[in-house]
């Protein structure tokens, strides 16, 4: 029982980390119809920069408030610069130019801080027992600050003003730019607020992962799966999904085999698509043809 409880905490902390990625991925995606998958590059990016500071004497929370500000301030460049010009509707080419610019930033990243494993450390150490099990303080830091940021991103959306102009922008930005809202301004806070959640998702996954210039990969696809298993356009669904990936990850590598988790995850997400193809949270959408 000990030794479930461990592995369902790191599940647990694991699908939080994913949880958040899958969040940012979709405030993105619905408000400016883009899959971004530059964004796991701009936060390893970010994690760069924090070790870099760490090397330098300066605090790893510090250095965590840099990895953020450098992965947002890169995503708002990239978006300017390669994904505005595309104009809207252009999800095919803004995903292919996403792809791009993640190449193009893992190789900046390996030509100036070299492909040998770094360490990124973590916020808190030592363990806590609880029923027989140590269970690691990280893990648990892990989901409670993952907690925190869901929470204030669901009052966001739910509660304040910026939140319902951003969602009218998601559900039809003609509309909204028409009743005057700034479509563009509300893209960019949009832009930001996912890409900062990514890029705390990196410091929260970085101490145990090491650091190199893919480190975020793995994360990122599992990521996608979690959304696409909770519904692409759903944040609820996002944070489910993540969660859901993350427990089930970890429970087919213990109880089944390291190399075949992913196998049990994608299979179990496409047999869940199979029924449900718009996800467990996604709504259902009917196109005449």
């Amino acid at each position: 029982m000990s030794q479930f409880l461990l592995v369902l905490v790191s599940g647990v902390a694991s699908g939080a980390v994913y949880g958040l990625i899958g969040l940012g991925l979709v405030i993105i995606y619905r408000a400016t119809d883009v899959v971004n998958f530059a964004m796991a590059s701009l936060a390893t990016l970010g994690l760069y920069v924090a070790v870099s500071l760490r090397d330098q004497g300066v605090a790893t929370v510090l250095g965590i408030v840099a990895a953020v500000t450098i992965t947002v301030v890169a995503g708002l460049l990239v978006r300017e610069t390669v994904i505005r010009p595309l104009g809207q509707g252009q999800l095919f080419s803004a995903l292919v130019v996403t792809m791009g610019v993640s190449l193009v930033v893992e190789n900046v990243a390996s030509s100036i801080w070299g492909d040998e494993p770094k360490s990124f450390p973590n916020l808190v150490n030592g363990t806590v027992s609880w029923s027989g099990a140590a269970l690691p303080v990280q893990s648990l830091v892990t989901i409670a600050v993952a907690a925190v940021a869901m929470a204030v991103v669901g009052y966001l959306f739910a509660r304040t003003t910026l939140g319902s102009a951003m969602r009218a922008v998601a559900e039809n930005a003609e509309t909204a730019r028409v009743v005057g809202l700034g479509a563009q301004r509300l893209a960019r806070i949009a832009w930001a607020l996912g890409l900062g959640l990514a890029a705390l998702a990196a410091c929260l996954y970085a101490p145990r992962s090491g650091l190199v210039p893919t480190a975020l990969v793995a994360p990122l696809f599992r990521a996608f799966a979690g959304i696409f298993l909770g519904g692409l356009t759903s944040m609820y669904g996002a944070v489910v999904g993540g969660l859901t990936v993350g427990v089930l990850d970890n429970l087919a590598a213990n109880y089944a085999s390291a190399s075949l988790r992913d196998t049990f995850v994608f299979s179990f997400s496409v047999l869940v698509l199979l029924i449900r193809p718009q996800g467990i949270f996604g709504t259902r959408t009917f196109q005449r043809v």
